[in-house]
């Protein structure tokens, strides 16, 4: 069985959403009123019912939620500092793959998450939609990647591009369903 730790990015302010927690607001077309953030759940346990959830990021607002929370590492530098503790941590377990996913990801499905999850054959696998990879709904080899984490930073990157520059041809193209991957950054994006 392949050993998976998910990682649900839950840190940003959402300024571009007026300061809401993004995981909360309201699946699109859900009967029961389910968050964001309960969907994704639901379809990671779904589709990976072996793989171990963290929040990864502060936020108060989703501690009703019980899930163990992993700080950015380093703090202050945006998702990366998050997708180093995410990668740590999976290392720490002997994870083979960590699952980094934003909150907001409302069509998300199982047969993508199985796509993503699926043995790695390079260091990261990265779905590429629109002429753009999203590397916050990836598959990542924890100590291959810890080490380009690393390097970006050391060059004092910051941005998840950098780490998939230090990968190099080490990095798998994951061709995807652009509704499956579509995130809610801004109110506009909620009526897409």
């Amino acid at each position: 069985m392949n050993r998976v730790v998910i990682g649900i990015f839950v840190g940003g302010a959402g300024t571009r959403m007026g300061g809401v927690a993004k995981g909360l607001l309201e699946a699109p077309a859900s009967a029961s009123r389910e968050t964001l953030i309960e969907r994704l759940l639901r379809v990671c346990r779904e589709a990976v019912p072996h793989a171990a959830p963290y929040l990864v990021g502060q936020s108060s607002a989703y501690a009703r939620f019980g899930l163990p929370q992993l700080n950015d590492d380093p703090a202050g530098v945006g998702p990366i500092g998050g997708l180093r503790s995410l990668l740590l941590r999976g290392r720490e377990v002997g994870a083979e793959q960590a699952l980094a996913l934003a909150c907001d990801l409302p069509f998300i499905d199982g047969a993508t998450l199985g796509e993503l999850t699926s043995p790695l054959t390079a260091a990261a696998r990265v779905p590429f939609v629109a002429g753009r990879f999203q590397p916050l709904a990836a598959a990542y080899a924890p100590g291959a990647v810890l080490d380009a984490v690393d390097r970006a930073l050391a060059r004092g990157k910051h941005a998840l591009m950098a780490v998939l520059e230090e990968l190099g041809s080490d990095l798998e193209r994951l061709p995807s369903d652009a509704r499956a991957l579509q995130d809610w950054d801004t109110p506009e994006d909620m009526t897409r």
